[in-house]
């Protein structure tokens, strides 16, 4: 581990397939209903994913799941059918809400709040899909309670001092923490990671990552000020580049490298409610373009925005020293028995998986707290950068 003193000082400082190399893809396929939250459309499921797959133990992980949200998500990565899981309990702020999360989980217990929940002794792991603001709050009560932990994305939202107590967390507990980034499981992004790891790109000299969802309405949610569900939700305004894993993935997930500095330029919206004036944080930027270097002297630009309807979803490229031309298995492992690859392009289902068998197996998963970390404190000091128009940053590290 690099000793974490960098860090802290940094806080005072600053106040596909493999043969789509280098072509970008849309990464999931498009519902053209304009009342599906982009991400969230209709994935097909491969009839043989499957195929191959193999019963490791016949445990049964006792798991509790916090939030439903505006899109079900509690409920979209398939806890409740996979066989080693049994979900045993249910929250959300909203009563609504939380009786529609534990219909959909086949659960009978609840609790009023995630808080609650985790001080139940017969809970093993939980999944935290709840407002960003909250992740890591409850991530590191979790832990803290001796549960593994799931969280949705981002792993912190804004807080370079929340990464370092999460980090930290993390490592005294001895504990699995896993953050759900869907753009490790589309097929290009995890295709070029095979490639990497057989050496057949040698060092990234250039990539690139998008994450585009249009706010040109208010898109809802909930207010951690009011605690309800209205227009003034943790969205409205939200800095692009605090939300910024889907794009990111894009390097580290391909690599399992990091962001050492950035620069980046912000553009001014012409969306009222995105303006600054109308926004919580006095934020000014409807789209934040971080041009990084990389731990292995690359570069690395990486785009969030909020304000061009012409464009969703996630997707990247990926250029290295070498051509990619060689021979690996760049096909997903084979999921679960009834267990389906979800949304955003796929991932769900392989997501989930992946956190259940890193703790029946007793093993690192992919996207651990440093990956995590890496991806979304780059876009927390990117944003930073933008509000000193493009200054060139330091970015902290996380290595296990």
């Amino acid at each position: 581990m690099r000793h974490s003193l960098s860090r802290r000082a940094f806080l005072k400082s600053v106040g596909l397939a493999t043969s789509a190399f280098g072509l970008g893809s849309a990464a999931f396929a498009q519902e053209k209903d304009p009342s599906t939250i982009p991400g969230f459309e209709k994935t097909r499921t491969d009839p043989n994913a499957s195929k191959g797959w193999e019963p490791f133990s016949e445990r049964k992980i006792r798991v509790g799941i916090a939030g439903y949200g505006l899109c079900s998500f509690g409920a979209q990565f398939g806890f409740q059918s996979h066989p080693n899981v049994e979900v045993v309990a249910v929250t959300d702020l909203i009563p609504s809400r939380r009786a529609g999360l534990a219909k959909a989980c086949r659960c009978e217990k609840t609790y009023p709040s995630c808080e609650e929940m985790i001080q139940d002794d017969t809970i093993e792991a939980v999944f935290i899909a709840t407002d960003a603001p909250s992740h890591a709050r409850l991530a590191v009560a979790a832990l803290e309670h001796g549960k593994h932990v799931a969280s949705a994305v981002p792993a912190v939202h804004g807080s370079l001092e929340d990464a370092e107590r999460l980090f930290e967390t993390v490592q005294k507990s001895g504990l699995k923490y896993m953050m759900f980034e869907t753009s490790y499981f589309h097929a290009d992004l995890y295709a070029w990671h095979q490639q990497y790891r057989a050496g057949l790109l040698g060092k990234l000299v250039y990539s690139e990552g998008e994450y585009f969802h249009y706010f040109g309405s208010p898109l809802g949610g909930y207010n951690p000020k009011t605690r309800k569900v209205d227009e003034n939700g943790w969205r409205k305004g939200l800095p692009p580049q605090w939300y910024p894993t889907h794009s990111n993935a894009y390097y580290v997930g391909v690599t399992g490298q990091s962001f050492t500095e950035v620069s980046c330029m912000g553009n001014a919206s012409a969306v009222p409610h995105l303006q600054a004036e109308n926004n919580d944080y006095e934020n000014p930027f409807g789209s934040e373009i971080a041009l990084f270097r990389t731990s292995e002297g690359g570069m690395s630009r990486m785009a969030v925005c909020w304000d061009m309807p012409s464009a969703h979803g996630e997707k990247g490229r990926v250029y290295g020293e070498k051509n990619g031309k060689g021979e690996v298995n760049g096909e997903k492992p084979p999921l679960p028995p009834g267990v389906d690859a979800g949304g955003h392009g796929g991932s769900h289902g392989y997501l989930m998986s992946e956190f259940v068998d890193a703790i029946l197996r007793n093993r690192k998963p992919w996207v651990d707290v440093a990956q995590a970390l890496n991806m979304t404190v780059a876009g927390i000091v990117a944003h930073q950068s933008a509000l000193r128009g493009g200054e060139l940053l330091k970015i902290p590290q996380f290595t296990l």
